[in-house]
Parts: C-alpha cells; structure tokens; sequence
C-alpha cells in the first residue's frame, strides 16, 4: 500500500488480485500487469512518488474518509467491477450492488456489504443467490488482520455456497479473499427478469449502495419526475407524455407519489405535491 492512511488516499486493487480467478468465473479484471495506473481522485504527491516499479503492480486509486459506513465500501467496489466490464449501479431491488455485463444473455452478479462479515450478510447472500450468475460479500477488513475474513471455516463456508468474498479497508484497499467457486443456478427467472429491467430504466447510478432508512432513486421515480417536469409547462395528455416516458400512462393513473391530478377528460395536471418535488426551493 503506498500513501498514509491520514492522507485518505491509497492505492486499491493489485494485479495479483486477478490471479484469484479462474476459469468459468466471470468477474475479471481487464488490466494487464505493466500498463499505466488509472487515477481516481488521486493525491498527486502519492502519484509523484511512485516508482515504475510501483506503477507496474498496481491500478486504481480511490479516496475514502478515516471512519467508514457502509455507503463508503461501495464507491471502490464499484470501480473494481467496472474494471472487470460490469455496468454497475446501487440499491437495485434491495440489493446493494447489481453489476450487469451485456450479451446475448447478460451476465449478473449482486455484491451485499456490511461493516463485517456475519450471518446476516451470508443470509441476504442466500437469498440472492436464486436470481444472479455470481454472489459476492463485502466488508471492511478487520483492523487487526484477524477477523472474520481470515477463518478458514468462514471462508469453506463461502466456497461451499459459491460466494464471492472481499473486504475494503479503512484506507480503500479492495482485497479479493475467495473467488466464486463456480456459476450459482438459477431458480427464480422472474426476479431475475425485474433485477435486469430495473437496472435497464435506471438512468445512471443515482443511489450508492449500502445505504439505509433513505429514498431510492427507483427508476420508476425518475420516471416520474420526468412526467411531473413535463407538466410544469401545462397540462397534457397521456399521449402527449408517452413521447417522453413510454409508461406515462400507467404513472398518471396510478399516482403513486400524488403529484397528478386529472383536469379534464385525458388531461392531467401537477398538484402542489408534484410541483414542490420537481421546482427547487424559493
């Protein structure tokens, strides 16, 4: 690891990270021992000073803040997937990290995080395991190098579930600690179909991972702000804003927020809810 901890700056993923995986697993990394590092928010001291031997082993930088939630594991592990070719987005379903790699048949993997590694992560593992090709769990590494992670039983446990297992440290190290051991099988299409469709509408990645408690960003919200901002100009038709969002007219039906009010036969209106969601405060 080069750079101090204080600093908030380290770097992330080494190339002998790729070495975990093996054939018929899908999460590689796309770089190549010797190639240039990509910086992301780098300190340019840390770069300045890096030798080309350095440079040659490792391959992304990130910042991460001295105390950590779960929110902050997201944003490196997030990095590490897009390098392996995922599109990744957060809060999808439910779940943490959705990682979608497009083909004839998309490949997908759902990566849930906590602070450590404990039943309930293996739990929520179990549950996805039914709708994706690859589960992977994520949680901070343990300080003293003795935690959970370094278990032998834990780690045969995850081999024999199939799981993916890494861990984020305090500075952003992404370490890979066992590699899914082969491609779970699927038992649930239909939610698996809902898992790609949402990850599919969504525009961008609004709503980091991890998060508790807050709003998601759905894709069916932005949805729905796309309508509401449409109808700050004036009344419309349903026909009107299907050019926009194709769903238009179930959204004005159901009303799910209460931002729609019916004026007239087949024309809609924002009601003082929808105009305070989509107009920014006086």
């Amino acid at each position: 690891m080069l750079g101090n901890p204080g600093d908030g700056v380290c770097l992330i993923v080494n190339h002998a990270a790729a070495d975990w995986f093996h054939g018929g697993v899908h999460l590689r990394r796309a770089m190549h021992v010797g190639e240039a590092p990509r910086t992301v928010r780098p300190n340019v001291n840390a770069v300045r000073s890096l030798s080309d031997s350095a440079k040659a082993g490792w391959c992304t930088f990130w910042t991460l803040t001295d105390v950590m939630t779960e929110t902050d594991l997201y944003l490196p592990l997030k990095a590490f997937m897009e390098d392996a070719g995922y599109c990744v987005k957060g809060e999808v379903k439910g779940c943490d990290l959705v990682g979608v790699k497009a083909g004839d048949e998309p490949v997908l993997i759902i990566c849930e995080m906590k602070l450590s590694f404990n039943l309930e992560l293996v739990m929520q593992g179990v549950d996805r395991a039914t709708a994706c090709d690859e589960v992977w769990l994520a949680a901070r590494s343990s300080k003293t190098g003795k935690g959970r992670e370094r278990d032998a039983r834990f780690r045969n446990l995850c081999r024999r579930l199939g799981f993916g297992l890494m861990t984020v440290s305090a500075s952003g190290v992404v370490e890979v600690i066992v590699a899914p051991f082969a491609a779970l099988p699927r038992r649930d299409p239909k939610r698996r179909s809902r898992l790609l469709d949402e990850h599919r509408r969504r525009v961008g990645d609004p709503q980091k991972g991890g998060g508790r408690g807050k709003p998601i960003m759905t894709a069916y919200r932005q949805d729905c702000l796309l309508c509401a901002t449409s109808l700050l100009a004036g009344p419309q038709s349903p026909k009107q804003l299907k050019v926009l969002v194709e769903r238009a007219p179930a959204i004005l039906q159901r009303n799910v927020y209460g931002w729609f009010v019916r004026e007239s036969r087949g024309i809609y209106a924002l009601t003082d809810l929808g105009r305070a969601a989509v107009e920014p405060p006086a």
